[in-house]
């Protein structure tokens, strides 16, 4: 019993309701950590297995190191979550505000990982472009309109993750509930780089990234379905999360495709 009220104090979430509630109470943040994995994977591994197929062929470039750096901080991270969360549900605390203090690490590590890996793919984009032959040339110039759009999507992550973290870091230790949500809503943030790698799904891409956007509220819903239900009220932190979301976003659709941003973009990768 005093694990259960340590685990519901912490949660922010009411202890009364059946058992089966209390339950999803404690393991619903478990499920959330696990679906991004899950997602991740599904969204990576078909996608590397092809690159790296080209790779040995010899059609592609080899990665460049950086990106090994990002895929196993990004993957540290996930995992750091994951055991998070289940520590949480197990009543565990102790051990999860020591193992938390990673995130201090991993968090600014991605960030600098992030900033040194986009102009790396973009360089590579932009001179693969400038050499190819003229019957190339045109395609690949498509390719790299693309990654200029892209790269919203990354100057979104790059903004939006560390912030989101750094709030819900914040909170722990004051407000729980608050701490637990936004750490989710945190790791949900950067999930575009594996959804729009899955081809299969319907999308409005390269024309729109409203369908990304679509399907991260889509990831998150059984969280806020689940709280909403549980406690008939909207914890503050869906608020934070989607209010500066939508203000980021906001600049992220007025740009996306505009001759401006076509200008502009190469600019800040220095070509």
């Amino acid at each position: 019993m005093a694990t259960i009220a340590k685990v519901g104090i912490d949660s922010g979430t009411p202890l009364s309701g059946s058992p089966i509630a209390r339950g999803i109470d404690r393991w619903i943040f478990v499920y959330m950590a696990a679906s991004f994995i899950v997602i991740t994977l599904t969204g990576f591994i078909p996608d590397s297995v092809m690159k790296i197929a080209a790779v040995q062929a010899g059609t592609r470039a080899p990665f460049p190191l950086a990106l090994h750096f990002h895929a196993v901080l990004m993957g540290s991270f996930l995992l750091l979550v994951l055991a998070q969360t289940t520590l949480a549900a197990t009543g565990r605390l102790d051990k999860h505000r020591w193992l938390g203090r990673l995130a201090m690490i991993l968090v600014p590590a991605l960030v600098l990982a992030g900033i040194i890996l986009v102009p790396i793919i973009y360089h590579a984009a932009w001179y693969a472009a400038q050499s190819a032959p003229a019957d190339a040339r045109a395609e690949l110039q498509q390719i790299v309109l693309r990654r200029d759009n892209i790269m919203l999507l990354q100057l979104r992550i790059g903004i939006l993750f560390p912030l989101f973290i750094f709030l819900g870091l914040r909170a722990r230790g004051k407000d729980g509930a608050f701490h637990k949500r936004m750490m989710i809503l945190a790791t949900a943030t950067p999930l575009p780089a594996a959804i729009d790698r899955m081809e299969w799904l319907p999308t409005t891409l390269p024309v729109s990234p409203l369908s990304t956007d679509l399907y991260i509220l889509a990831v998150l819903s059984p969280l806020f379905v689940w709280d909403l239900v549980r406690t008939r009220t909207v914890n503050r932190a869906y608020l934070v999360w989607l209010g500066l979301y939508l203000a980021v976003s906001a600049a992220l659709y007025s740009a996306w495709g505009t001759d401006w941003w076509h200008a502009t973009a190469p600019r800040l990768m220095g070509v």
